[in-house]
C-alpha cells in the first residue's frame, strides 16, 4: 500500500466545496512533500495537479471573501464608488 495523503480537494466538484484553510493546509503540505525530495514523478506530478487546484480554489475564496467586503456606495455625483464594509468588532471570548 501507498502512503499517499488523503486529498482534501479530490474531484473538481469537491474542490469548490473546500473551505479556504482547509485548502490552504493541504496546499502548505502538498508544497512541503514535493521539497523533500522523497516523491517519485509520477506522484510530484499528481500532486502538482492537485496543488493547481487547491491555488484556484484559495483564489475563488479570497476573491468571494474581497466582494463581500466591498459595497456600491453613490458618490455625490451620483457614480457608482466601492466602499470597504465596516464591519462590528469581534464579540469578547
Amino acid at each position: 500500500m501507498s502512503k499517499t495523503p488523503k486529498s482534501s480537494a479530490g474531484s473538481g466538484g469537491e474542490a469548490a466545496e473546500v473551505p479556504f484553510e482547509t485548502a490552504l493546509k493541504r496546499l502548505e503540505g502538498i508544497v512541503t512533500a514535493m521539497e523533500s525530495d522523497d516523491l517519485q514523478l509520477e506522484t510530484l506530478l499528481a500532486r502538482y495537479e492537485e496543488g493547481v487546484k487547491l491555488v484556484e480554489v484559495c483564489q475563488a475564496r479570497l476573491a468571494a471573501a474581497e466582494v463581500r467586503l466591498e459595497q456600491l456606495e453613490k458618490t455625490a455625483a451620483g457614480e457608482l464608488a466601492r466602499k470597504p464594509v465596516e464591519l462590528p468588532p469581534d464579540p469578547a471570548p
